[in-house]
């Protein structure tokens, strides 16, 4: 392992890679530590550890919540605005053209997420100020419009800032900058969650310790075999005749995975699962049915088994959204036939694209349920040990390994490409 540390260390772009990338995260974390005036951060954390939905947010900001950091909402309003464009494509028909458009398309969604992440953000830092200043524990003082104006305009500039850090860390090749600046806050809470098991330990907690550490072999062993697992389809490329040459008559495959999507599923359904208690506690305080409705629903999503539910049944759902959105059976289909390349025994064009299609949905299958269970399988060691740590940890532990896998390939592929170039 070490030799081959070594060896990605000694390539120079990619270490210039992988610095600026480390780079980034330290200037994002310090910027986690910059707090909004005119917040009493000891009340809020009270407040925040008495809230089981503010406590998993706070978690997968690395802590910037809790802080009322000037990045509290870290990338959530970006992938809120994501999902939003990525179903709209599916729907509206202009938007679907220019996805089709290759890369120009993409930058262009890229740029309507982008604008859409603005009012978002606005929005949910108005949501949380107002949220957190109805509490009972005086964490906001009186704000003026001035001061609310400027706290929102705060907020929502450090959301941005971390969307063009995410950006510019994904620029790089070495993993998704989404998903790296959501690792690097989990990772960033290890150290206290370490010495929070050390100071609390108990004797008579042994039994949940060593469930705890069964559920981090058993996610990381499923999330490893999901990520690693594909299916190789034969390719066979025809034999061309020029002059005396034969040229073709290859073969080859196209391996497709178990689990395309990789962590993506796992973080659009925590942003979604999480969005209707969130909204519902900004109404809970209020009068008549609009209250009734938010308790209702802060009251089914603390029922373990309707979150789990829920959650169970958006991974599975995302995990074959976002299969959609980045596998195209119809443009591998179109590029094996314009290289005289074809899968043996199955026509050349659409049939070749519906065996493709078929194939995947038979793969997707046990990926998304594999996937699925164990994002809820935290949730089925709580209710037997009744420790909220172990369904935080174990989620958290499922987004770690995963992104730690996507860029891992990512690096491999790097030095893959530098030993090809020589």
């Amino acid at each position: 392992m070490w030799e081959r540390i070594k060896h990605i260390w000694n390539i120079k772009d990619l270490r210039n890679k992988i610095l600026f990338v480390i780079g980034m995260l330290v200037v994002f974390r310090l910027a986690a530590h910059i707090p909004v005036p005119g917040v009493n951060t000891e009340n809020l954390r009270n407040f925040i550890g008495g809230n089981q939905i503010l406590g998993l947010l706070n978690v997968f900001s690395g802590g910037t919540m809790e802080n009322f950091s000037v990045v509290m909402l870290g990338v959530g309003p970006y992938i809120t605005a994501s999902i939003i464009f990525q179903l709209l494509a599916m729907v509206i028909p202009s938007l679907e053209e220019i996805t089709k458009e290759g890369e120009s398309g993409q930058q262009r969604i890229n740029m309507y997420t982008r604008l859409l992440t603005v009012p978002l953000a606005l929005l949910q830092a108005f949501a949380m100020i107002k949220l957190l200043g109805q509490s009972q524990n005086q964490i906001i003082g009186d704000l003026n419009l001035y001061k609310y104006i400027a706290t929102m305009i705060t907020i929502t500039a450090g959301t941005i800032f971390l969307m063009w850090v995410g950006e510019l860390i994904t620029e790089k090749n070495v993993g998704n900058g989404i998903s790296i600046i959501i690792f690097a806050n989990i990772v960033s809470r290890l150290p206290t969650v370490f010495q929070n098991a050390l100071v609390n330990y108990n004797p008579s907690q042994l039994y949940t310790y060593l469930l705890f550490l069964a559920l981090a072999i058993i996610t990381i062993v499923g999330v490893v075999i999901i990520s690693e697992g594909q299916r190789n389809i034969p390719i066979n490329y025809a034999k061309q005749i020029r002059g005396n040459r034969v040229f073709g008559g290859a073969s080859t495959h196209l391996p497709l995975r178990v689990n395309m999507a990789g962590v993506i599923p796992i973080i659009f359904a925590i942003s979604v699962v999480l969005f209707p208690p969130m909204v519902a506690q900004f109404f809970a305080n209020g009068a008549g049915f609009l209250a009734h409705a938010s308790q209702f629903i802060i009251r089914a999503f603390n029922n373990q088994l309707v979150y789990a539910i829920v959650y169970f049944v958006l991974v599975f759902g995302f995990t074959y959204f976002y299969t959609a959105v980045i596998f195209h059976p119809q443009k591998i289909a179109e590029n094996l036939q314009r290289q005289g390349a074809f899968v043996p025994g199955i026509r050349p064009g659409k049939q070749t694209e519906e065996y493709l299609q078929k194939t995947m949905n038979h793969l997707l299958f046990p990926g998304a349920l594999f996937l699925g269970i164990i994002a809820i399988l935290p949730l089925v060691v709580q209710a037997f040990t009744g420790s909220q740590s172990l369904a935080i940890g174990g989620t958290s532990l499922l987004i770690v390994v995963s992104v730690a896998i996507e860029t891992t390939k990512q690096i491999e592929s790097q030095v893959k490409m530098h030993e090809y170039d020589r």
